[in-house]
C-alpha cells in the first residue's frame, strides 16, 4: 500500500499536463512586434509550437524578390491560419502571395476550390476547435441524417393511424388523443429532469447513449400505430414519453459536449454552429426519406412496408454513429469512471493517460453494467438503511477530526439487484481533489 501513497503529487501534475484542467485560465503577455528597418531572415518553424498548418511544415522556396521577408505573425480567421510577409513597401498575406503566383488556369481553379471549401467550412465549423472536433462532426452528420429520415417515416405512420381512427370515431376525439399524448410526454419530461438531473454530469456519455436507445425504441413504437389504430392513444403516449425523456437528456448533456470543444472560450460560436449543423443535416435526412417515398409511391404494398424495413438498418446506423461520436468528446473534468480509468492505468504502467485515451476507454464502458467489478467502488455517504459490516463499524470508531476521507466495506446490491460487498469512499466536506484521487488510488 505504501508504494501507492507517494505518487499522488506526481499524478496531479501529470493530470494537468494531459489536459485535465483545474478550471484555471493561463494567460501570457505577448511582446509587441516591431518592423525592422532592414529585412532579416526568420525561421518560420519557430513561429508557433502548436498545430502548425501544412504550409509551415514545408521549406519555403527562395523568393524572386530579396526584400520579401516572412514575419512571425499568424492570423487565425475562420479556422484558417495565415502568415504575413513584408516586401519592403507593404504587408502581404499568404492569400495575396498565392494570387500573385497563380499564372495558370490550374492554379486558379485550385484557389477557387480552396476558397469555396473555406467558405462552406466557416458556416459549419467554429473558428477555434480541437482536432477531434472534425471526427465528432463526421459522426454527427451520419447520426442526424438517419435519425431524421426514420422520424419522417414515424410521423407519417402516426398521421396514417390517426386518420384511420378518425374514420371510426369523431375527428375531435382523434385530435384530443394527439393533445393528451403530448401533454403526458411533457409531464414525464419534467419529472425525469427534476429527479435525475444530477446524473447528467456524473455519467454524461452513458446517459446520452442510453437515452438515444430509448429514443430509437420510441420511434419503433410509433411505426406500430397504423397496425393497431385502435390503440393509438396508448402507443403514441408511450412513444412520446420516451421521446420527451430522451430529448431532455440530449439538451442537458449538449452544453457539456459543446464546452469540451470551446478551447478558446467560444462556447457561443460552438453552440450556434451546432444548431446550423443540425438544421442542415436534418434537411438532408428529410430529403432522403422523401426520395425513398417517391420511389415506392407506385406500389402501395411496398410503400406501407417501407418504414418497417428501414427501421432496423436506420436505427443501427443512428446508434452506431452516436457511439462513435462520443469517443471524440474529450471531457476535461474528472468523475468516478474517469478517475478509476486513470488510477488503473497508473497502477499497471505508471502512466497517466491523456484525455483522448480516457475518452476511448470510457466509451467502451457504456455497455458494461455498473458494479461489474469484484469489489465495486461507491463514492458517497454512509447509508443508514443498509446493514453495516464489521469493517465499517471499526473504521467509523477510529475516525479522527483531521481525516479527509475514509474507506470501508459495505453491503449493497449489484447488477440485477444481486447482493454483494463493495467499497465505500466517504469524503469530508473539505476534501480536496488530491484527497479524492488518493482515496480511489488506495
Amino acid at each position: 500500500m505504501n508504494d501507492y501513497l507517494c505518487p499522488v503529487s506526481s499524478i496531479n501534475s501529470r493530470l494537468l499536463k494531459q489536459g485535465f484542467s483545474a478550471n484555471q485560465k493561463l494567460t501570457r503577455k505577448l511582446p509587441v512586434p516591431l518592423v525592422p528597418k532592414k529585412p532579416f531572415k526568420l525561421n518560420v518553424h519557430a513561429c508557433t509550437s502548436h498545430a502548425s498548418p501544412n504550409w509551415l511544415k514545408r521549406e519555403h522556396k527562395q523568393q524572386k524578390s530579396s526584400e520579401l521577408v516572412y514575419l512571425p505573425i499568424l492570423v487565425h480567421k475562420k479556422g484558417v491560419s495565415l502568415q504575413y510577409a513584408w516586401n519592403g513597401q507593404c504587408f502581404l498575406s499568404e492569400k495575396d502571395l498565392k494570387t500573385r503566383e497563380a499564372k495558370s488556369l490550374k492554379h486558379s481553379l485550385k484557389d477557387y476550390v480552396r476558397r469555396a471549401r473555406l467558405s462552406i467550412s466557416s458556416l459549419f465549423v467554429p473558428d477555434q476547435v480541437p482536432s477531434n472536433y472534425m471526427n465528432y462532426l463526421k459522426w454527427k452528420f451520419v447520426h442526424r441524417i438517419f435519425s431524421s429520415a426514420i422520424q419522417v417515416q414515424a410521423t407519417q405512420a402516426m398521421l396514417l393511424a390517426i386518420g384511420i381512427g378518425a374514420k371510426r370515431s369523431l375527428p375531435s376525439a382523434a385530435a384530443l388523443n394527439w393533445v393528451l399524448k403530448d401533454g403526458l410526454g411533457r409531464l414525464s419530461k419534467f419529472i425525469y429532469s427534476a429527479i435525475l438531473g444530477s446524473a447528467f454530469d456524473a455519467d454524461l456519455k452513458k446517459v446520452r447513449f442510453s437515452t438515444s436507445v430509448l429514443f430509437s425504441l420510441s420511434v419503433g413504437v410509433e411505426l406500430l400505430t397504423p397496425i393497431f389504430p385502435q390503440n393509438f392513444f396508448l402507443l403514441a403516449t408511450m412513444a412520446n414519453i420516451a421521446k420527451s425523456i430522451s430529448l431532455a437528456a440530449c439538451l442537458a448533456t449538449s452544453s457539456a459536449v459543446h464546452r469540451s470543444f470551446a478551447i478558446a472560450d467560444n462556447l457561443g460560436d460552438v453552440s450556434a454552429k451546432s444548431q446550423t449543423q443540425t438544421v442542415c443535416f436534418d434537411n438532408i435526412g428529410l430529403a432522403l426519406a422523401a426520395c425513398l417515398n417517391l420511389l415506392c409511391k407506385n406500389n402501395p404494398r411496398i410503400e406501407a412496408a417501407l418504414p418497417l424495413v428501414m427501421y432496423p438498418f436506420f436505427t443501427a446506423m443512428d446508434l452506431f454513429a452516436i457511439y462513435q461520436g462520443l469517443k471524440y468528446v474529450h471531457l476535461p473534468t474528472l468523475n468516478k469512471a474517469r478517475i478509476e480509468i486513470i488510477v488503473d492505468k497508473w497502477i499497471h504502467s505508471r502512466i497517466v493517460p491523456s484525455t483522448a485515451e480516457v475518452s476511448n476507454v470510457e466509451s467502451m464502458q457504456i455497455f458494461h453494467p455498473s458494479g461489474s467489478r469484484i469489489w465495486p467502488l461507491r463514492i458517497g455517504f454512509v447509508n443508514a438503511k443498509e446493514q453495516r459490516t464489521e469493517n465499517m463499524v471499526t473504521v467509523l470508531q477510529s475516525l479522527r477530526n483531521e481525516d479527509s476521507y475514509f474507506l470501508c466495506m459495505e453491503s449493497g446490491y449489484g447488477f440485477l439487484w444481486k447482493p454483494q460487498l463493495r467499497l465505500l469512499l466517504c469524503l469530508h466536506e473539505k476534501a480536496a481533489a488530491a484527497d479524492i484521487v488518493m482515496g480511489v488510488l488506495q
